[in-house]
């Protein structure tokens, strides 16, 4: 069976702790891999290549910087079907959400491209008698980065590029669910020729977690994941004096005004719930249908979500393929399951599903509810599944007060006709991503993302320009060269006179 191992000064390293996760196909239900999980001494050994790196990367010029990141794009371009291949092999999705994926990472590889122009600094002149003050931004060490199993490429995408163009020595520590794409991203890396020891990986559970988080080398740590982790993630890097952000979960609220055209409505609803399987934290959870739209909007999904083609994610006719693991999908089933005794109405019920000649694959049918009562588990919790649920609203304020009440702020959306309904949503709502007709409004690289409220913690969201004012500190130069003929001493207070 094959062992992913670690990536460690530019080159693969042995686990030795004895331990190691399974990697399963969700498609057959087999394993077909393992992963070697970190000990604290191979976690310590990745953060000191990466601070030995670092004493060289951090003075390379941004020319040298952007040429190795112009060649990595090149190599991710030339991969990309490999890669999201082995995004399917182990996460499960579809092969053109997998290429899609992959797509959306390299968004953040050629924001990186351009990193000399984003670390341009300020100068003001003359502010005083022969005083400048320039404004820089300089690297900040060694990084680390915790990422997700629902997006093994994109994600580290979004952390470790742009952390490098900045300067920076990264350390990542991927899912142990789905770690190849991860360590592919590595190799390509270095084949672009990055130095070793500036991008590393470190395969394991939580003793390499805890260890990154603890570690006296590690100068911020970036993740995505859930809210409960990312609190933990928060609460721990900050007591050990690191810059952090965490993203965490969801809820995300598509708002249906009854001048919306229903069936574009319908149609997008079914891509943003289902699409990875429901997997995604930008995912739509909940339809909020107001006024007398919820009906026929309600049919025209079932329509549509009974037709949907669920199958294994390498069969060019899937349009959904199957969970991450068998204990996920038995989870979310969970959540249908108890939803009509909760008082939802269950329109359609995709548990016990199974695909032909895959009966031991991780499939889960779609499930569509209706009127779901906003005590329900499948309305108060976020469910990371194949499970839509729908909520009736009279008006506008009180569709927008249910979404304003939920713990979680990361994305939402409205479709309407009526650009000043738009327009007042955009601006009522609190959440961090809002899209007009747009049921996922996951932002290009050069804007940032994430969320409000739960779904966000740390002041500063990820890629785009929070991501580099994230990976850089601020240094401010104040100079002045005095005349040859000025003299004396003065030990007064210095001012702009």
């Amino acid at each position: 069976m094959k062992t992913i191992t670690h990536w460690i000064d530019g080159k693969p390293v042995e686990g030795t702790s004895g331990r190691f996760g399974a990697v399963y196909n969700p498609a057959t239900g087999a394993q077909e891999k393992q992963v070697a999980f970190a000990t604290v001494d191979e976690v310590d050994a990745a953060v000191a290549s990466a601070k030995a790196a670092f004493e060289s990367w951090g003075q390379t010029s941004l020319a040298k910087r952007t040429q190795i990141l112009f060649k990595y794009r090149e190599l991710l371009d030339a991969h990309r079907d490999e890669i999201a291949e082995l995004i399917t092999a182990e996460h499960g999705k579809v092969h053109s959400d997998a290429l899609g994926e992959v797509a959306r990472g390299m968004e953040i590889v050629e924001l990186a491209c351009g990193i000399s122009v984003q670390l341009k600094g300020e100068l003001s002149t003359q502010v005083s008698s022969r005083v400048d003050v320039a404004s820089i931004r300089q690297p900040l060490g060694v990084v680390a980065g915790i990422t997700p199993f629902n997006f093994p490429a994109m994600v580290p995408m979004w952390m470790f590029p742009l952390a490098i163009a900045c300067g920076n020595t990264f350390v990542l520590k991927p899912s142990e669910k789905d770690p190849s794409a991860s360590y592919r991203l590595a190799e390509l890396a270095a084949e672009a020729g990055l130095p070793e020891g500036v991008l590393n990986i470190v395969q394991g559970d939580k003793v390499a977690v805890d260890r990154l988080l603890e570690h006296p080398d590690i100068e911020a740590v970036s993740f995505v994941g859930s809210t409960p982790i990312a609190k933990y993630i928060q609460l721990k890097a900050v007591e050990h004096g690191k810059r952090v952000q965490a993203l965490g979960g969801a809820k995300n609220h598509m708002l249906v005004l009854p001048d919306a055209d229903l069936d574009f409505a319908a149609d997008q609803a079914i891509n943003a719930a289902y699409g990875s399987a429901g997997e995604r934290c930008m995912a739509v959870s909940v339809v909020v249908a107001v006024g007398d739209t919820g009906d026929e909007l309600v049919a025209k999904i079932a329509e549509r979500a009974k037709n949907l083609k669920i199958g294994p994610g390498n069969d060019p006719a899937s349009e959904m393929g199957p969970l991450i693991t068998r204990e996920h999908r038995d989870k979310v089933a969970s959540y249908v399951s108890s939803a009509a005794e909760q008082g939802a109405q269950v329109v359609v019920d995709g548990t016990g599903y199974s695909v032909e000649g895959h009966e031991d694959g991780f499939f889960l049918g779609v499930s569509l509810l209706d009127k779901v009562p906003l005590t329900a588990d499948a309305y108060r919790d976020e469910i990371f599944g194949p499970v839509l649920c729908v909520v009736r609203a009279e008006t506008y304020e009180e569709a927008i007060k249910l979404i304003n009440d939920s713990r979680w702020g990361n994305g939402t959306a409205i479709f309407t006709r009526d650009g000043g309904a738009a327009r007042r949503f955009q601006l009522e709502v609190k959440a961090g991503m809002v899209g007009v007709n747009v049921p996922i409004p996951v932002p290009v690289g050069y804007h940032s993302f994430g969320g409000w409220k739960d779904s966000l913690f740390g002041d500063l969201h990820i890629y785009g320009n929070d991501g580099i004012a994230f990976y850089t500190q601020g240094k401010v130069i104040t100079t002045r060269w005095p005349d040859p003929a000025d003299a004396g001493i003065n030990l007064g207070f210095p001012s702009n006179t």
